[in-house]
C-alpha cells in the first residue's frame, strides 16, 4: 500500500512518507560515513603530532599523475581536487532530486531550508570579516566558516545517541544541501585562478556529450566513468577548482522516475545508490586523513583564540552559524506567518543551528584556497575549523541531550507500525482501510484474551470442584448426645 502524500504547512512539520524513506536511507549512509570521517581525522592529528610525522609530510607531497596532462599532483591535492569531486557529484545529485522530486519543489517548502542556508552563510560571513578588520588580519578567509559538513555532523549525532526526529534531521541534511550548492558557487567565483579556455572549452564539450548520452538513455559505467574523468581533467586545467565538474555531472541526471516506462527508480536516484558509499565511505575520510593533521600544540591553540584569522573562524562557526540559521529560521516564521510544528519548541531549532557549525571538509577546502602559499597560516586555519568545529559539537551535544527525552517519544511515534504493512501507524490516520486493519487485529487480540480468561476460568472451576471433593464429610451425632446412650 502506498501512502498518501501529506501537505504540512508548519515549520519542520512531519515529512511526507516518501521523503522520509529516502531520508532516512541517506543519513544511514552519512551517518557510518561520518564515523569514518572521525577515525580518519583523530588519526590523521595523531600521525601529525608523534615522532614519525615526517612520515606523513612525505606521503602528503608524494607526486602521482600524468605530468603531460597537466596532472602530476601531490596526494593532498588529489584528495581535495579527485576525491572531493565524488563527494560534490553526490551533492548535485542531491539539490537535484529535492529541486525536483523532494520537498523543495514547493516554494513554500523550500523557503525555509534556503533561507536558513542563507543566513547561516552570510552572518559566519560577516562575524569573520567584523573579527578581522577589529583586529587587523586577513580578510581572504571569510569564507572559511560558512560550510556546513553534514557527516561530522550526523557522526556526531551517531555518538551521542539522540534519537532526533527525521524532520529536524531532514532540515539538517536539506540545510546541508544548500549549503554545498553555495559552496560550490563560492568557490567558483571567488577561487578561480587565470581561465585557461582552451580547456575550459574542452570541459563544456565533454559536459554537453554527458549531457547528451544521459538524454539518449546511454548506459554502461564504462561509458561515463571515463568521459568523467576527461571532464574533471580539463576542468583542472582550465583554472576553475576540478570539483565543479562533479556537481555539474551530478545536477544533469534525471531524478524523476518514469512511471509509464515501469521505472520504480530514477537514474540518479541509482546512480547516487551507488556512488553515495563510495562518497561518504572513502572520498571523505581520505580527504579528512590528507587535510586533518595539523601540529598541535599549547602555542598552536593559543594563536587559535588570539589571531585574528583564526578567531574570526571560531566565532563563525560557533557563533555565526548558530545564529545565522537561528534567525533565519525565525524570520522565516516571522514573515510568511507560518508556526513552529506544534512537537517542537524553538530550543530544538537552536540546538540544530548550533550542530551546524561543524565545518569540517569543505571548511578545510576553502581554508586551503584562501590562504594557499602561506603554509603556516593554512595550518592554524585548518586547527581553528577543527576547534570550532569540536566546541559546536560539544555545545549542540549539551543542547540536544536535555530535549533527548522528548526526541525519543517523538521517535517512537514516527517509527510505529502496529498493523505491521511497513507504513508507520501516523502516515494512516485518515485512512480507513487502516482502521480497519486495526480492527480485526483489535477483535483477534480481544477473542485471544476472552479465550485465555475461559480457560483460566475452567481451571479455576475445576480446582474448586477438587478441593471441594477432597474436603473430609462432618459425622452427625455421637457418644455424648441425647439419646446417644446404650438401651
Amino acid at each position: 500500500m502506498v501512502a498518501p502524500r501529506t501537505t504540512n504547512r508548519k515549520l519542520l512539520g512531519r515529512l511526507s512518507l516518501p521523503e522520509r524513506t529516502f531520508v532516512a536511507d541517506a543519513l544511514r549512509t552519512e551517518t557510518v560515513g561520518g564515523v569514518l570521517l572521525l577515525v580518519a581525522a583523530v588519526t590523521a592529528l595523531i600521525w601529525a603530532n608523534t615522532p614519525i610525522k615526517d612520515t606523513y609530510e612525505a606521503v602528503l607531497g608524494f607526486h602521482v599523475g600524468p605530468a603531460a596532462l597537466g596532472l602530476d599532483l601531490s596526494l593532498q591535492h588529489w584528495a581535495a581536487d579527485g576525491l572531493l569531486a565524488v563527494f560534490f557529484f553526490v551533492a548535485g545529485i542531491e539539490l537535484k532530486r529535492e529541486l525536483v522530486a523532494g520537498d523543495l519543489r514547493d516554494p513554500r517548502a523550500a523557503a525555509l531550508p534556503v533561507v536558513a542556508a542563507l543566513c547561516g552563510m552570510v552572518v559566519p560571513a560577516l562575524v569573520y570579516t567584523l573579527t578581522n578588520i577589529t583586529g587587523g588580519g586577513s580578510l581572504a578567509g571569510w569564507a572559511v566558516p560558512t560550510a556546513t559538513d553534514i557527516a561530522f555532523a550526523l557522526a556526531v549525532l551517531a555518538v551521542i545517541g539522540t534519537s532526533l526526529p527525521s524532520a529536524l534531521r531532514a532540515f539538517l541534511l536539506t540545510l546541508a544541501v544548500v549549503d554545498d550548492l553555495f559552496a560550490i558557487l563560492i568557490i567558483a567565483v571567488f577561487f578561480t585562478d587565470d581561465l585557461n579556455f582552451a580547456a575550459l572549452g574542452g570541459a563544456l564539450v565533454g559536459l554537453a556529450v554527458f549531457w547528451l548520452l544521459l538524454r539518449k538513455g546511454v548506459r554502461g559505467w564504462y561509458v561515463y566513468v571515463p568521459l568523467a574523468f576527461v571532464i574533471w581533467g580539463l576542468m583542472y586545467n582550465s583554472g576553475i577548482h576540478a570539483t565543479i565538474a562533479g556537481v555539474s555531472m551530478g545536477l544533469m541526471l534525471r531524478c524523476t522516475p518514469r512511471t509509464e516506462d515501469g521505472e520504480e527508480r530514477s537514474p540518479g536516484e541509482r546512480v547516487e545508490h551507488l556512488v553515495r558509499p563510495l562518497s561518504a565511505g572513502l572520498a571523505v575520510p581520505l580527504f579528512a586523513l590528507f587535510s586533518a593533521g595539523v601540529s598541535v600544540s599549547g602555542g598552536t591553540l593559543g594563536d587559535v583564540f588570539t589571531r585574528p584569522e583564526t578567531l574570526g573562524v571560531v566565532l563563525g562557526l560557533v557563533v555565526g552559524k548558530t545564529v545565522g540559521i537561528f534567525g533565519g529560521t525565525w524570520l522565516t516564521a516571522r514573515f510568511t506567518r507560518a508556526s513552529l510544528s506544534d512537537d517542537l519548541a524553538w530550543a530544538d531549532v537552536f540546538a540544530v543551528a548550533s550542530l551546524a557549525g561543524i565545518g569540517f571538509t569543505v571548511s578545510l577546502l576553502i581554508g586551503e584556497l584562501a590562504f594557499d602559499g602561506d603554509a603556516a597560516l593554512t595550518d592554524e586555519v585548518k586547527a581553528a575549523v577543527l576547534t570550532g568545529s569540536l566546541i559546536a559539537a560539544l555545545a549542540a551535544t549539551v543542547l540536544l541531550k536535555i530535549r533527548n527525552a522528548r526526541y525519543r517519544r517523538l521517535w517512537e511515534a514516527e517509527e510505529r507500525d502496529d498493523d505491521l504493512d511497513g507504513i508507520p501507524d501516523i502516515y494512516e490516520e485518515h485512512d480507513p482501510a487502516y482502521h480497519l486493519r486495526m480492527a480485526d487485529i483489535y477483535e483477534g487480540k480481544a477473542a485471544e484474551h476472552r479465550r485465555i480468561a475461559g480457560l483460566r476460568a475452567a481451571e479455576r472451576a475445576a480446582e474448586l470442584e477438587a478441593a471441594e471433593r477432597d474436603r473430609p464429610t462432618e459425622v452427625v451425632g455421637g457418644a455424648g448426645d441425647v439419646g446417644g446412650g446404650p438401651a
